[in-house]
C-alpha cells in the first residue's frame, strides 16, 4: 500500500470595495480575534477560484467576483500552499459569517497591521497598497520558510 502525504491547498480572496479591503476577524483557532482576508482550504471537486468565492461567502456572507489570481505563497515547513485571488463584490453586501467576529472594509490608512492573524496576509496587502499606486497587479509567487533553532 502506498499512501501519499500531500500539502494542503488554502484558497481566498482580497476584496475590494471602492478602494477599500474587506477583512475578516477570525472567531476560531489558529489566531482567534486577529484579522484575516477570507480563506480557507480547498475542498474536494472544486478549482481553487471556486474554493475562495465559497470561502469568502462562509466567512463575509459576501458573493465576491474574481478578477485574478495575485498571491501565491509556498509555505512547505507547514506543507501549505496559499493562493489569493484579487476580487471584487458587485453588491458592496457583507457580514459576519460562522468562523468570523466582524466583518470590516478597510482603507489603507486604517489597517490593523499589528492585529493581522498571518504573515500571508500581511504580504498579499502589502503588495496590493503597493502595486496599487501603479495600476499593476503581478501575480506574485513566494516561499515563506520558517527554520527551526
Amino acid at each position: 500500500m502506498i499512501h501519499y502525504q500531500n500539502p494542503k491547498v488554502v484558497t481566498g480572496t482580497l476584496p475590494i470595495v471602492d478602494n477599500r479591503v474587506l477583512l475578516c476577524r477570525r472567531a476560531i483557532d489558529p489566531r482567534k480575534g486577529l484579522w484575516t482576508l477570507p480563506a480557507g482550504f480547498l475542498e474536494l471537486g472544486e478549482t481553487t477560484e471556486e474554493g475562495a468565492v465559497r470561502e469568502t461567502w462562509e466567512e463575509a456572507c459576501a458573493r465576491a467576483e474574481i478578477d485574478g489570481l495575485y498571491t501565491v505563497f509556498n509555505l512547505p515547513h507547514i506543507s501549505q500552499i496559499y493562493m489569493f485571488f484579487r476580487a471584487h463584490l458587485p453588491v458592496p453586501e457583507f457580514r459576519a459569517g460562522e468562523e468570523t467576529l466582524e466583518a470590516k472594509l478597510f482603507d489603507e490608512s486604517s489597517i490593523p497591521w499589528s492585529e493581522l492573524a498571518f504573515p500571508v496576509i500581511t504580504k498579499t496587502l502589502e503588495h496590493f497598497f503597493r502595486d496599487r499606486t501603479v495600476g499593476d497587479f503581478p501575480v506574485r509567487i513566494e516561499d515563506i520558510r520558517f527554520h527551526r533553532r
